[in-house]
């Protein structure tokens, strides 16, 4: 193990601005978990549990799953035995309640979060990637949406996070490694 100490990040980017990718490389040379609130929604509902329950109901109705739940599945999945050096946060959060809400979670263990990755690609950049990828739903009318949407959600928890001095802008144009150099360096 690399590292023995315990390091609480998030990684927020837009779709096609290479966070899988750069969370493999994180995950890998910190040896801690990769937390997707996107996995752990499936899960649970996947194994029934009552949480899951709850959160399929509102998902049937093609409602959003309410803050609550959500924070309740993520501090389940942070008490698990692969978060003990850590964990990073992708898809969540999503809104400064849920930044709140996760201060408060961290803060009861007596931990926080130490750094926010951001990472930044222009819209125009976003928009080739995306389109290139190919995939039925991708066409510029529904991936112009899924930006907006992304920009007017996570703006805020930017500046949440900007305030608290745990941002780090990184530059994700370009070649793939260095983009990961960048991030593990600002680390």
């Amino acid at each position: 193990m690399e590292n023995k100490m315990y390091l609480a990040l998030i990684i927020i980017g837009a779709p096609g601005s290479g966070k899988g990718t750069n969370a493999t490389a994180i995950i890998n040379k910190y040896n801690i978990a990769h937390i997707s609130t996107g996995d752990i929604l499936r899960d649970n509902v996947s194994n029934n549990t009552e949480l899951g329950k709850k959160a399929n109901d509102y998902m049937q109705k093609g409602a959003l799953v309410p803050d609550e739940l959500i924070i309740c599945m993520v501090e389940q999945r942070i008490n698990k035995s692969d978060c003990e050096n850590g964990f990073l946060l992708d898809g969540f959060p999503r809104t400064i309640e849920q930044a709140n809400a996760l201060d408060k979670l961290l803060d009861s263990k007596a931990k926080s979060i130490d750094k926010v990755i951001n990472l930044v690609v222009s819209e125009d950049e976003l928009m080739g990637r995306l389109l290139k990828r190919g995939r039925a739903d991708d066409n510029e009318e529904t991936i112009s949406n899924r930006l907006s949407v992304f920009t007017n959600q996570t703006s805020p928890v930017i500046e949440y996070y900007s305030k608290a001095n745990k941002i780090i802008n990184i530059d994700a144009v370009g070649d793939i490694e260095k983009i990961s150099d960048d991030i593990l360096n600002s680390i």
